[in-house]
């Protein structure tokens, strides 16, 4: 089986007003139906690394693929397309936007691509809530939701349009243990049932616990993994 995301040899490194790097020479590849978890001390470039996989930035050195398809030399554009339609996101702060409700939110993502129209990508979005559990928060605003609440719709934004791949940054950070383990749960779905490419990077222990392999960082490096 071909991965989804690979990188080969991935460097990034910060010129002004210093020289400093980020990651250095990394080299990673990711199955479909893999949840992997990125670990290591407050930063080792952890989330340095998960910007460098999700085109979030580019590497200053080494290359990255996803879907077998080499992406350092695509224009900013070509990158936003891939993004939209193969990438989903889950941060740490949901980033909801708060005067939209839910199905507001989830709904964006899939009218910024323009492949439903407006009804359409409503009632996907609807139907993505209640997926999770969220069908009677479908019209309230982020403000009169819990964490929990606010974080899983995050996550079906992350969703809306059927990314391979689901990229999380301490995306259970600001969770307490009950919608920590929500949260692990669906990845875990979303890999081993949808097949898709899960990768979290994390502090909680639990949370790499869970996840089918982890990926150990130091100084910017990859040391080893599990």
């Amino acid at each position: 089986m071909s991965a989804l995301i690979e990188a080969r040899n991935m460097t990034r490194q910060l010129v002004d007003p210093e020289p400093v790097t980020l990651v250095r020479d990394a080299s990673l590849a990711i199955q479909p139906g893999e949840f992997v978890a990125i670990v290591g001390p407050s930063g080792c470039g952890k989330s340095s690394l998960l910007y460098l996989l999700g085109l979030l930035d580019r590497p200053t050195e080494g290359g990255l693929l996803i879907d077998g398809r080499p992406t350092e030399h695509l224009s900013e554009s070509e990158r936003t397309r891939i993004r939209l339609e193969r990438i989903g996101f889950v941060f740490q702060f949901h980033f909801l936007l708060p005067e939209l409700t839910a199905e507001a939110n989830v709904a964006l993502p899939i009218r910024r691509l323009g492949r439903l129209n407006r009804r359409q990508a409503d009632d996907h979005a609807h139907a993505l809530l209640a997926k999770l559990g969220l069908q009677a928060e479908a019209h309230r605003r982020p403000d009169r939701m819990s964490g929990g609440q606010r974080q899983r719709v995050a996550i079906a934004r992350a969703l809306a349009n059927d990314p391979a791949i689901i990229l999380g940054d301490e995306p259970t950070g600001n969770l307490d243990s009950g919608n920590t383990r929500l949260v692990v749960e669906e990845f875990q779905r979303l890999a081993h049932e949808e097949g898709r490419a899960v990768i979290c990077v994390t502090h909680d222990t639990g949370v790499a616990a869970a996840a089918d392999r982890r990926i150990h960082m130091l100084d910017g490096r990859i040391v080893e993994g599990d």
